[in-house]
């Protein structure tokens, strides 16, 4: 187990394993593949296992820091056998991983914010289980003993207002919300309003999924945020986007698109459990150096997981 093993306990590390079987499996296939017939690391192996890593959805701005990083061991150490590849390429995507990203979370625990509420404003495309995360994400601080209220601002689809509505009383948190067709930033300043006055620990802001005019989004998800500061200057605290795993490099893409449309300091990777493409972790938290918060590895509200990119990656190597 890595480094921050103790800090898991050993039903999370299952499901984080089992969550990443299909990733780390078809990229193994991949790699004996790769290496076949060779005893060492050379030209040939360092080309194969960089298709490997890019059809593994890593991405090539990643994939090429990666492959250097290989080549100057391999150049300092003169000669390294392909039986040790499978250790080296792990210790090089932790360094790379612990270079381009913030620490850890411990738990789903929130900073000091001098007593006010801490802000989560939720965005993402339709799709990529926004509401499903919020859901979770409210049942796990529910869990460490928070008072929890979400916002249901994404006013445009009658269905995502009853979805969040369905997810408030799974984890047993309250919602605000009002009718289909509101201004979102309505929602949002009531929900900011009453959890100040109720006293609440966190409040989790839904936001609508358009991508389709990136000015409209830019211009409502930045009205939102304005109503926000009237209540607290700070909020929101941190601004989530969700994108989903299984999409490979199209969740690089939408990663791409919301970071310009608005001031993106946490992402959420989510149906890892259910995809191959499990690499795209490594390229997103490289390249767009915002740390990775929480990552989906099962249906269970447990299988939200707070990312620890040591034991991502040990899960992915097969421990």
């Amino acid at each position: 187990m890595g480094i921050f093993g103790k800090l898991f306990s050993k039903e999370k590390k299952e499901s984080l394993d089992k969550g990443l079987e299909k990733t780390k499996t078809s990229f193994f296939s991949k790699l004996t593949k790769a290496i076949a017939g060779k005893s060492s690391v050379d030209a040939d192996v360092l080309d194969n296992l960089e298709e490997v890593l890019v059809t593994s959805d890593v991405g090539v701005g990643t994939t090429l820091k990666i492959i250097e990083r290989l080549e100057a061991r391999v150049s300092r150490d003169k000669y390294v056998n392909t039986s040790e590849l499978n250790s080296i390429l792990k210790n090089e995507i932790v360094s790379l991983l612990q270079d381009n990203n913030n620490g850890d979370s411990e738990d789903f625990s929130v900073p000091d914010t001098g007593g006010n509420p801490y802000v989560i404003m939720v965005v993402g495309v339709n799709g990529v289980g926004k509401t499903t995360t919020i859901g979770k994400l409210a049942y796990q601080f529910k869990q460490s003993g928070k008072k929890v209220i979400l916002g249901a601002a994404d006013t445009f689809r009658a269905a995502a207002v009853d979805q969040l509505d369905v997810w408030s009383k799974r984890a047993d948190v309250q919602i605000i919300k009002q009718a289909m067709g509101s201004d979102p930033a309505s929602v949002a300043f009531d929900t900011v309003t009453s959890a100040v006055a109720q006293k609440a620990d966190v409040v989790i802001i839904d936001t609508a999924g358009r991508l389709h005019n990136k000015v409209n989004l830019m211009n409502e998800l930045s009205k939102i945020k304005r109503v926000m500061e009237k209540v607290i200057p700070s909020a929101p605290h941190e601004i989530l986007l969700v994108l989903d795993a299984s999409t490979g490099q199209n969740a690089i893409e939408q990663a791409r698109e919301f970071t310009k449309a608005t001031d993106v300091n946490a992402l959420a990777l989510t149906k890892l459990d259910g995809t191959a493409k499990g690499g795209v972790v490594i390229g997103i938290s490289d390249e767009f150096k915002i740390p990775v918060k929480y990552i989906g590895v099962g249906e269970k509200m447990e299988d939200l997981q707070v990312f620890n990119k040591t034991e991502f990656v040990d899960s992915l190597f097969g421990g």
